[in-house]
């Protein structure tokens, strides 16, 4: 071999060893048994066991009877092999959507045979490779996107409409879709206006952009609490974990604390049980 068909071997090689990185092999399933939690990685496509699930007990979510009602009731029939619908949690922050999924989840997973896969707004354009890696399982998966949404010129929004009911494989029978959002729509009202001003048919552009939260079955709203909620899901959480305090000091303390933050949801209750806690010399057993 002369020189220049050694130039000509080492650069196919360097060819063919980028286009392996660029297109790696399809993954492999892991032992599903090994956890009941798993998060969707790529570059390259694997999924990563979670040994144990940040969540919080469904009983100690106040004030979303009926959205945990309604999803818990989907999920268990899902994870009995019955039909069951997408789910959309859209609403105000910090009023325990994702906590909600989670939850759900471990009252749902009373087998072992659900699985929870958490997979993040940006690798949305490769659910499709999660899916097929899914679908032929014997076992029953949730797939979990905690705050979505899309923005301007944002296109992933049509990976997730594809695959939700869409497209010739369509979504596996042993596969839903969970997604939270602060968006009932997932885009924000200014782009779908935009949409519905300059098009030349504004109706069908709407559509285009709104299309994909009707992909969900289930669309479960959560609105910001009052004072009695918030004063209850404080309540809740001191009896859970042993902290001891009347209700005159428990009101007046969490009232001065949400004043502070300017606002009150679950997320600003749980807030102060820690620093409520971590003032009382009270340890707070991990959650899940």
């Amino acid at each position: 071999m002369d020189d220049a068909d050694a130039r000509q071997a080492l650069a196919l090689e360097r060819i063919a060893a980028a286009l392996e990185r660029m297109s790696p092999p399809p993954a492999s399933a892991p032992d599903f048994g090994a956890a009941q939690a798993f998060l969707w990685s790529t570059e390259p496509d694997r999924l990563i066991p979670v040994p144990k699930v940040n969540r919080v007990e469904i009983g100690l979510l106040v004030g979303v009877d009926r959205a945990r009602d309604t999803l818990l009731d989907n999920t268990r029939r899902f994870a009995e092999g019955l039909p069951a619908n997408n789910v959309l949690l859209w609403g105000a922050r910090g009023m325990g959507k994702s906590s909600l999924v989670k939850a759900a989840h471990a009252e749902a997973n009373r087998d072992g045979r659900l699985v929870l896969i958490e997979i993040h707004r940006e690798d949305i354009p490769t659910i499709h490779r999660l899916l097929d890696l899914l679908r032929g399982e014997d076992r029953r998966f949730l797939v979990f996107c905690d705050d979505l949404s899309f923005d301007r010129e944002d296109q992933h929004y049509k990976s997730l409409k594809a695959v939700l009911d869409g497209g010739v494989a369509g979504r596996p029978e042993n596969v839903l879709f969970y997604a939270t959002s602060n968006r009932r729509h997932l885009m924000p009202r200014d782009m779908i206006e935009n949409e519905r001003s300059t098009a030349i048919n504004p109706s069908e552009a709407t559509e285009e952009k709104v299309s994909l939260s009707d992909r969900f079955g289930l669309w479960l709203g959560f609105h910001p609490c009052d004072q009695a909620e918030y004063l209850a899901m404080i309540r809740g959480y001191a009896a859970a974990y042993g902290i001891a305090i009347d209700e005159e000091t428990l009101r007046a303390e969490a009232v001065e604390w949400r004043q502070t933050r300017g606002a009150m949801s679950g997320r600003v209750a749980w807030q102060f049980v820690q620093d409520l806690a971590g003032r009382r010399g009270v340890h707070l057993a991990p959650r899940g």
